[in-house]
């Protein structure tokens, strides 16, 4: 099939115009291939950004909570009368209500100087342990009377109790009927600790 010149001329409008259109088609697919890649990268990118909010968010309350916990120890601490300078009027104190309402019948107890344990770095300053060794000789009926004064010696506070060692021994006494014979005598060692804080706010 031919075609005349004047054919040709009037078909140059159109295929001209289809040219246009397939040049504009072929440019909006690779504008929207762009705007594609373009999207999918904002959308990694935001992807990447929740991502490191959630970590950041899930480090904050891990922060928290760990922050949380040390408060509750402190409070607790505090509570107990464990922090700062040693008590030892209120250690006296403790053991002869102790003796008094357990009724021991001879009890004499002698407080070593005070020693550093250990010192911890903290935040804002270091914390130092200290501790004082309370040597008790005490005479017993039985061995619970030892585990009641101990027991109520760590109820007392202003200090954190920790048994070194107790050694208890028979005295070789008879039992005699008018008045009760301790039969048993204790002697322990016991660390009173302390907690210095030095980071604290006075």
């Amino acid at each position: 099939m031919t075609f005349s010149r004047e054919e040709i001329k009037q078909l140059g409008g159109p295929f001209a115009l289809a040219a246009a259109f397939l040049a504009g088609g072929i440019a909006l697919v690779y504008a929207a291939s762009d705007s594609l890649a373009g999207a999918r990268r904002q959308f990694a990118l935001a992807q990447a950004e929740r991502r490191q909010n959630s970590e950041r968010l899930a480090r904050i309350a891990e922060e928290e909570r760990e922050v949380k916990e040390k408060i509750d120890v402190y409070r607790r601490l505090r509570q107990l009368n464990i922090l700062g300078e040693e008590r030892r009027l209120e250690w006296a104190d403790a053991v002869s209500r102790i003796r008094a309402q357990r009724e021991l019948l001879d009890l004499r107890y002698v407080v070593e100087r005070q020693r550093l344990l250990a010192s911890v770095q903290g935040k804002p300053g270091k914390v130092d342990f200290y501790a004082s060794t309370m040597k008790v000789d005490l005479a017993l009926l039985h061995e619970e009377d030892l585990l009641r004064f101990l027991a109520d010696l760590g109820d007392s506070g202003n200090a954190f109790y920790a048994v070194k060692k107790c050694a208890v021994t028979r005295t070789g006494q008879a039992l005699t009927g008018a008045t009760m014979t301790p039969r048993l005598r204790a002697e322990c060692a016991i660390d009173l600790v302390t907690i210095m804080d030095r980071g604290a706010k006075k």
